[in-house]
């Protein structure tokens, strides 16, 4: 007798949903050493697993590199513990004696967490941690096309989390995955939030349910080059971005602005760097490789090599290359290369100053990544404030990776891989998505100032009409009903 998947798939969900409540009710109640302790052996194990997730991933996907998703592990691991160690999760975490509140965390209950194929063994570590951090429990629906290797990142932390003193079930994965059965996780009566990292569809679809939801999608990152910049030290860094793991986080750089001045210079440089420019015919056959006719991503061509890319387009690139640069001067939908490209494809405009520069920021981001993040090379402070106050993102990071800035690694925002775009993208928040977002906050507050005498029983201003008045007002009425008629 066939089975049929989407049936299977939504039982799944009610099931783990009812499990990781169960769980939660006992880890609830948890004191900060059991949540730190806990939370310490699950990153520990994350990261003793990094190397393996990391080739589990690649060779599942047949996306990126394995020793840069090894990276990945260890940050959403260890670096990320580091970053949220000392947070406190538990009863009392903040008084202010001269107002008399007293702040109380309080766990949100179940998270559902929606993890993408991109970077799906880190997604689930950083959520995890983050969520048993924070007294949850969590039910991961991981991507069809990498369920093998995030349920084994899940089922790693669990155990040692079980093993240092966990509930079981307080941390659970979907196996069987269908749109049906992630849809019965989200809409489930367990669920208190759902945390959900992917492309646009699930994003919608997380906000669609009609409970608090942290969606976070896609980012079209541009890289300003100033005329002031350390151009050596730029043309390596976007360069070594680009290509780290074929460009599958979301804030890899997409396109370079390129201040006209060192834009030649610049140019040399990141060819020296492995960089090679194509030219207008493998241009214009990467615009059909890479993207479909309703504008969205080929799959095949997601979180490939140049030499891939080559190989699939009948074209040829030369050795050593790590990325292909593709000169444009249009952004919008008749430029399909000026959109988000999850490959080792970078964009390269030239304008002349820092102004029409920070323009052509703007109209990449507006096109599609809407308060996601920008990376600005550049030493005069006055171009970097400007970028800095003008542009409508939450991450602008400065003289660094893009790639592993924007989730922490090489700057000093929070270590995540789910990056708010705020209003402006769609999301609750423009924040690294981390502990601080998965618990609430109860206020014990004291009074501090009596009540004004005019809110008081017995007080004239409270007292109401007379009966003088009273009779007044319905006399009024009556009019005003009698003249209606």
């Amino acid at each position: 007798m066939q089975i049929d998947k989407d049936l299977l798939s939504i039982q799944e969900a009610r099931n783990l949903a009812d499990q990781a409540y169960e769980a939660q009710l006992l880890w609830g109640k948890a004191d900060q050493a059991q949540v730190d302790r806990v939370c310490a052996a699950m990153a520990e194990a994350g990261y003793q697993a990094a190397d393996r997730l990391g080739r589990m991933a690649t060779e599942e996907t047949g996306y990126g590199v394995a020793a840069h998703k090894k990276l990945k592990n260890e940050l959403a691991s260890r670096v990320l513990w580091e970053s949220i160690r000392d947070v406190k999760t538990v009863g009392v975490i903040n008084h202010d004696p001269q107002k008399r509140v007293y702040e109380i965390a309080w766990p949100m209950g179940v998270v559902a967490g929606l993890t993408p194929s991109t970077n799906p063994t880190s997604t689930i570590m950083a959520k995890a941690i983050s969520a048993v951090k924070a007294r949850d429990a969590i039910v991961l629906a991981p991507h069809p096309s990498a369920v093998n290797c995030s349920y084994e990142a899940a089922r790693t932390l669990q155990q040692a989390a079980e093993n240092a003193g966990a509930p079981a079930g307080l941390i659970n994965c979907m196996r069987n995955i269908s749109i049906a059965g992630t849809q019965e996780l989200m809409k489930h009566k367990r669920v208190r939030i759902i945390l959900a990292t992917g492309g646009s569809g699930m994003v919608k679809a997380a906000h669609s349910v009609g409970k608090p939801a942290y969606g976070v999608g896609p980012g079209n990152v541009p890289a300003y080059v100033d005329r002031s910049a350390d151009l050596e030290k730029a043309a390596r860094y976007i360069v070594s971005s680009k290509s780290f793991d074929y460009s599958l986080i979301c804030a890899s750089e997409q396109s370079v602005v390129a201040d006209s001045p060192i834009a030649g210079r610049l140019a040399q440089l990141m060819q020296a760097n492995g960089a090679y420019f194509a030219d207008e015919k493998t241009t214009a056959i990467l615009r059909h490789l890479l993207f479909n006719s309703d504008g969205s991503m080929n799959v095949a061509t997601v979180g490939k090599s140049p030499q891939f890319l080559a190989q699939l387009g009948g074209f040829s690139v030369p050795a050593g290359t790590r990325i292909i640069v593709v000169r444009l001067n249009r952004v919008g939908p008749e430029e399909p290369l000026s959109r988000e490209k999850l490959t080792t494809v970078l964009g390269w405009y030239e304008e002349e100053g820092w102004e029409k520069g920070c323009e052509r920021c703007i109209e990449l981001i507006h096109f599609g990544g809407r308060g996601h993040s920008l990376v600005l090379h550049a030493t005069d402070q006055n171009v970097i404030m400007a970028f800095g106050l003008e542009k409508p993102v939450f991450r602008i990071l400065v003289n660094t990776m893009s790639t592993l800035g924007a989730v922490g690694l090489t700057t000093g925002v929070m270590p995540s891989l789910t990056l708010g775009a705020g209003g402006e993208g769609g999301s609750v928040t423009g924040d690294n998505i981390t502990v601080h977002h998965l618990f609430n906050i109860k206020r014990l507050a004291y009074e501090i100032t009596p009540p004004p005498d005019a809110a008081m029983v017995g007080s004239p201003i409270s007292s109401g009409p007379t009966q003088q008045e009273l009779e007044s007002i319905v006399k009024q009425v009556m009019l005003e009903v009698l003249a209606q008629n």
